[in-house]
């Protein structure tokens, strides 16, 4: 058997949210890499998934790519999973990928779980085209690529969490001032807690400074007239 590398999208709140095959690939593959097994584990002892688990994330990935691609040399299959979402976008996944096309390694991307596709479809915003930013700089560069963001003709998605986001959104207040440009915020999707809030930077930075924010967020940023 040849070895190759499957991308298995989790759910990202709600644990019903994981198509058939994903789970039959799971049960399949000799060894299932995982962002944080102990997250994991919940997941794959629910769907009573009994397939060995190892660690793989942005603080390993580097040290242990070598032995990884030994593995599926070897004829084994493995398959990538994250925390929530699919392996990859704003997670581990990107470096084994690249090295497995280097190599001649077969890869398989499953469709599934993602926080972008419903927060914008929610949305209400033009979904026709977008720009997927994911996390924004913390520092450098920061008010630099937020401001072109903001000159964009088509609706922008980022991701942010709960201890920056109401700096974004006082950037935002900074950048947009007074006019109606529309922002949207969806807490939690998928869980029993989430919700989305529409409305101006202003409005929106006084709801969340009065609702301390928990959670991830997935932010919107209607497109400039």
């Amino acid at each position: 058997m040849s070895g190759k590398l499957f991308l298995v999208p989790t759910p990202i709140g709600n644990l019903e949210d994981i198509t058939l095959r994903a789970l039959r690939v799971l049960r399949e593959v000799d060894l299932i890499l995982a962002e944080d097994t102990r997250t994991s584990s919940k997941l794959l002892k629910h769907y009573e998934i009994v397939t060995p688990l190892r660690a793989y994330h942005l603080n390993n990935e580097h040290a242990v790519l070598a032995s990884i691609v030994a593995l599926m040399d070897a004829g084994q299959q493995l398959a990538v999973i994250t925390d929530a979402g699919s392996p990859g976008i704003s997670d581990p996944g990107f470096l084994l990928v690249r090295e497995c096309w280097r190599t001649g390694i077969a890869v398989e991307a499953l469709p599934g779980a993602t926080a972008l596709i419903p927060a914008i479809t929610e949305s209400g915003f033009p979904c026709d085209r977008f720009v997927f930013e994911g996390f924004l700089p913390p520092k450098k560069g920061r008010q630099k690529r937020l401001q072109a963001l903001l000159e964009e003709k088509r609706t922008v998605i980022l991701y942010e969490s709960p201890h920056r986001l109401l700096k974004l959104l006082e950037e935002l207040v900074q950048y947009v001032g007074e006019t109606e440009r529309l922002i949207a915020v969806a807490h939690e999707l998928t869980k029993i807690y989430a919700f989305m809030k529409r409305g101006t930077p202003q409005e929106l930075f006084a709801y969340f400074s009065e609702n301390q924010p928990k959670g991830e967020f997935v932010v919107l940023i209607a497109p400039c007239d």
